[in-house]
């Protein structure tokens, strides 16, 4: 997955930052004062949780063929 890829789902990923974390990306008093490691690192732990970003991204469970 690319950065591009990614944040074509920024919707998500805001809701996410939100719920999981209680960003809000709006405050650009805080966006300000923050690095893009910090943000980046916060992203890829909604990679890691069981997040709308990350079922965006999940691969689709296999089940056995019938025989």
């Amino acid at each position: 997955m690319s950065w591009p890829e990614l944040l074509a789902q920024w919707t998500l990923i805001e809701a996410d930052l939100h719920d999981v974390y209680g960003i809000d990306v709006e405050d650009r008093t805080l966006m300000r004062t923050r690095s893009w490691r910090w943000l980046q690192t916060r992203i890829f732990g909604l990679l890691a949780a069981d997040t709308r970003t990350y079922r965006a991204f999940a691969p689709e469970p296999e089940f056995p063929k019938s025989v």
